[in-house]
């Protein structure tokens, strides 16, 4: 017995100084580290002026815009004083990758806005989300639930009933309006919302009664609240984000603007959510994003849930629009793009409609669909990150505490990358350099860990849409609508709605 005990002693020390050992092994090598990215050189930095540093030389309100022209002065790399705060902007793939994917674990925080706190209910989305518990675990529930391949199949006649639809009207106003452009957002917004509604909830809605407002709302007005107020309040701008020094200073128009925002959204939401709860389960689809929220997401708060279903439906009804719509401009304005795309369909499907089992297919329509994803990433800027430690990107020490600005944008405008990349040209994607089952060669939906949940399901929508809507009508672009190709705020969205001449095809 003695000599057990003796054994177990011996044990129980040696694995302690083998510990402390280790320790310190791994504390020598992490302070070696840390001197050795010190030591790297600082990022060039664009010159500035006291106090508001670079502020007034973002004048263009499109920042992507002017990020990408001063790379092409300081580099892929470069880093800009936005008030108090250091800003690291990065403008290539390759130094996007290296922050998304090797250097993660160093800048996987988020920094948000004053405005998208408010309106994320403090990092409650996946997409916002510090890279936590919470954040694993509601992309498990979105993967799970709605947006991974398995839910993707179960959903799938809620995108074959979107473009049932969006077809049916386009033949209607052929049939009433021959010689009229269409407003090809007003109808196709309209379903996709409807989409992103039936699955949220498992039904459309047309109307709601709002308790917590008094009022009662029409599908367009929840839209509005939902969608696009959202969208507006996002890239509002309080000036206390530069200078976070100054946060006890009152914004009073600011807070009272974003806060009537997400009120009327939460509002909303909770209306949406009870008026499902009180349906009889016949009259919606139980497979809905809500109840699988409720069954397998017990921890969460209702106003998590309420959000996070809320994610799901302005990502659904705003990335895809934003994608169709200007790969629809493209090809109303290419016309020897549009014929190429329609022979190659006719060459797959003959006299029969194009099916989501047909893409894989069709490699014109990836091209297509990546090649707009290119040019009009609906997320030109990732949100920001945020140095937690210091690091190293790009060969650069990159300092704790510094933020950091990936700019999709200048990424898919380097031209040490893309050959013309000013230009709308689907062929590059067929190039034997590019894998056609890769979704993240233009970084649209990221990288790494963080890489976009919604990915499949875009690719999905948009791909079939794009093909449905070629195989069945001729587009062209009504006069002067070429040139409108303004963009709305910090998004890619076109800021007039695409106006086109439609006619349906003989084989239609």
């Amino acid at each position: 017995m003695a000599s057990m005990i003796s054994i177990l002693l011996g044990f129980v020390v040696s694995s302690i100084i083998f510990i402390f050992f280790l320790k310190k092994l791994l504390s020598f090598f992490s302070t070696h580290n840390m001197s050795e990215v010190s030591m790297l050189p600082s990022v060039p930095a664009v010159p500035g002026l006291p106090l508001v540093g670079n502020l007034l030389q973002l004048t263009e309100k499109k920042p992507h815009k002017t990020f990408t022209k001063w790379s092409e002065l300081y580099g892929p790399i470069y880093s800009i004083k936005m008030g108090s705060s250091s800003l690291v902007v990065l403008s290539s793939n390759e130094t996007a990758k290296e922050a998304m994917v090797t250097r993660f674990s160093s800048i996987s925080t988020r920094k948000l806005s004053n405005a998208l706190t408010v309106l994320t209910c403090n990092k409650s989305m996946v997409a916002t989300s510090d890279y936590d518990d919470f954040h694993r675990s509601a992309k498990r529930c979105i993967l799970n639930g709605l947006l991974g391949a398995n839910a993707q199949k179960r959903k799938r006649h809620y995108r074959d009933a979107l473009i049932e639809n969006v077809t049916s009207k386009l033949h209607a106003h052929t049939r009433e309006h021959p010689e009229e452009p269409v407003n090809f957002r007003a109808i196709f917004e309209h379903e996709l919302f409807g989409v992103a509604l039936k699955q949220a909830f498992g039904k459309d809605v047309e109307s709601i009664y709002v308790e917590e407002l008094g009022v009662t709302m029409s599908k367009d007005e929840i839209f509005k609240v939902l969608v696009h107020d959202m969208m507006e309040g996002a890239i509002d701008v309080d000036w206390r984000d530069f200078f976070p020094y100054l946060k006890w200073v009152p914004n009073k128009i600011f807070e009272a603007r974003i806060q009537q925002k997400h009120k009327r959204r939460l509002a909303v939401m909770n209306a949406l959510i009870q008026d499902r709860l009180k349906q009889n389960e016949s009259e919606t689809d139980d497979d809905c994003y809500l109840n699988f929220l409720m069954t397998e997401a017990k921890a969460l708060t209702m106003e998590q849930i309420a959000i996070l279903v809320w994610e799901t439906i302005i990502e659904t009804a705003d990335t895809t629009l934003v994608t169709t719509e200007w790969a629809i401009y493209e090809l109303a304005k290419h016309q020897h793009v549009q014929e190429r795309l329609c022979q190659e369909i006719k060459s797959v499907c003959g006299g029969e409609k194009i099916k989501e089992e047909h893409l894989p297919r069709l490699p014109y329509v990836n091209g297509i669909f990546h090649e707009t994803l290119r040019k009009y990433s609906p997320a030109p800027l990732v949100p920001i990150r945020y140095a937690h430690e210091d690091t190293q990107i790009g060969g650069y020490h990159v300092p704790a505490g510094s933020e950091i600005a990936i700019n999709i944008y200048g990424c898919n405008m380097d031209k040490n990358r893309w050959e013309r990349p000013e230009e709308w040209w689907p062929e590059r994607f067929l190039d034997d350099r590019y894998d056609t089952s890769d979704l993240h060669k233009t970084m649209a939906f990221g990288a790494g860990k963080r890489v976009c949940a919604g990915a499949l399901q875009a690719s999905l929508m948009a791909g079939i849409a794009i093909a449905r809507l070629v195989q069945e009508f001729e587009w062209k672009l009504r006069d002067g609508e070429e040139e409108n190709v303004d963009t709305y705020g910090l998004t890619s969205q076109k800021l007039y709605p695409l106006m086109a001449i439609i006619n349906p095809r003989p084989s239609s």
